[in-house]
């Protein structure tokens, strides 16, 4: 393998997907200094960059070096030092190598039978309103995969965990049933395989690849939407699991009925099973998720510390970790406990704007935008302009807060999830044909500011 022109190529993608004062700061003398047993040794000049490297850019490195070298199972950072403008390693026994740091985020080795990453685990999954039910349906899929919520669809915004939780659910499959077959895939990989397979006249050895499992998970499959063929093909390998008893499980950005020219015959496939969101964590689950990835860090940080950065951080929770590692980093440069002012300042830059108000506040703008009594919005009712205010509402909090579907149904009267699914649906198809609708809510907005 020719490590110069692959880090070369590497960079160019890197490069392309960060500032140019980001690219020459930190990737700067960097280089390929050797490839082991799929390990790729990337050569850093000092400590800080590659403390750096390894808190900031990591999973892009990761994934890019993957993404032009198949064979790669890991990625570790060596110091070297440049003499006579030859790279000289110092020494690789006593390299950083990131995957012993004890370190969140860290890429322990892939397995390359069932591409499943073993740090993903339920050990390490922080369960909260935002995420219960896609989590109880997952166990309840491990006591009896094939034959309960086939197929699992899970879908929510990008940083919320979903791959975490297929993945640790097909590690926990993988455990539990020694002799089941398990495979993780990207809808990428999959689209790639059977295009391949098509040019190489290998059509029946691809179908046969796919279905000797009993675990098939395939992720980001939001961009089928537009692949014909693609979907012909999932159509028929779903048909062959679901009726040998075998699990199938999928994760979007999306809901199904929103991915783009998707067939109504998928459509009806992935009904037939589970559909449920992730949705962005609320601070007591925020708070939970920052405790366990600082033990993971093996680092203590005060109390207030902890509860300003649960509070200042309402993103997903790629988010929270990408603030965290910052906290971490200078932690260890100074190589003391940070103040909360010191904290402040750290992430001013990454701080967004919040959105903060209670479900009660919610309620009370929208039953005055509607001249409704506060208290018919929990009622069981059927009038039809207090169901119209109460799914308005719903959307709302969905939509513009990131409450969960569970919270929400239980802060209006005790409502089931689904009932609250159908009603920010309902409101989110209505906007597109009712402008009347449309103005309303940005009326109620108006309030919330």
């Amino acid at each position: 393998m020719n490590t110069k022109q692959l880090w070369e190529n590497c960079l160019v993608e890197i490069g392309a997907g960060i500032s140019k004062a980001n690219f020459s700061t930190w990737f700067k003398n960097t280089s390929i200094v050797k490839e082991d047993a799929g390990i790729v040794y990337i050569g850093v000049p000092n400590e800080f960059v590659r403390d750096w490297l390894i808190n900031k850019y990591h999973k892009l490195i990761t994934k890019t070096i993957a993404d032009a070298y198949e064979n790669m199972r890991a990625v570790e950072y060596s110091i070297y030092k440049i003499e006579n403008k030859k790279q000289e390693i110092l020494t690789i026994n006593n390299s950083e190598s990131y995957v012993n740091k004890e370190l969140p985020l860290r890429d322990l080795y892939i397995n390359p039978e069932d591409n499943l990453n073993p740090r993903y685990h339920f050990n390490s999954f922080i369960v909260g309103s935002f995420n219960e039910l896609a989590y109880a349906a997952a166990v309840a899929i491990i006591d009896n995969p094939g034959t309960k919520y086939n197929p699992f669809f899970v879908y929510g915004g990008t940083g919320l965990g979903k791959t975490h939780l297929i993945q640790a659910m097909g590690n926990s499959i993988k455990e539990k049933y020694q002799n089941k077959k398990v495979h993780y895939m990207t809808l990428e990989k999959f689209a790639t395989d059977f295009v391949n397979s098509l040019q190489s006249n290998k059509a029946n050895s691809f179908k046969e690849k796919y279905r000797k499992y009993d675990l098939l998970i395939i992720d980001d499959i939001q961009f089928i939407g537009k692949m014909e063929k693609i979907q012909e093909e999932l159509f028929h390998t779903f048909n062959t699991f679901y009726e040998n008893n075998k699990q199938i499980i999928f994760s979007s950005d999306k809901h199904p009925n929103y991915i783009p020219e998707l067939a109504d015959r998928l459509k009806s496939r992935f009904a037939a099973g589970m559909i449920v969101d992730i949705s962005e964590p609320e601070y007591e689950s925020r708070l939970a998720i920052l405790k366990v990835k600082l033990q993971e860090f093996n680092i203590d940080l005060d109390q207030e510390i902890i509860e300003y950065v649960a509070d200042a951080v309402q993103g997903n929770i790629r988010e929270l970790e990408g603030n965290l590692n910052i906290i971490v980093c200078q932690y260890r440069l100074k190589n003391r406990p940070l103040s909360l002012p010191e904290v402040k300042n750290l992430l001013k830059n990454n701080m967004k704007p919040k959105k903060n108000m209670a479900i009660k506040d919610v309620v009370k703008i929208v039953s005055e935008h509607y001249q409704l009594e506060e208290s018919s919005i929990y009622e069981k009712t059927r009038k039809k302009e207090i169901v119209k205010a109460r799914q308005v509402v719903m959307y709302l909090l969905r939509e513009d807060f990131s409450v969960s579907y569970p919270l929400i149904g239980q802060k209006l009267g005790g409502k089931d999830h689904t009932t609250v699914i159908h009603s920010y649906l309902k409101i989110k198809a209505d906007l597109k044909n009712d402008p009347q609708l449309l103005q309303e809510l940005e009326q109620i907005r108006i309030m919330f500011k």
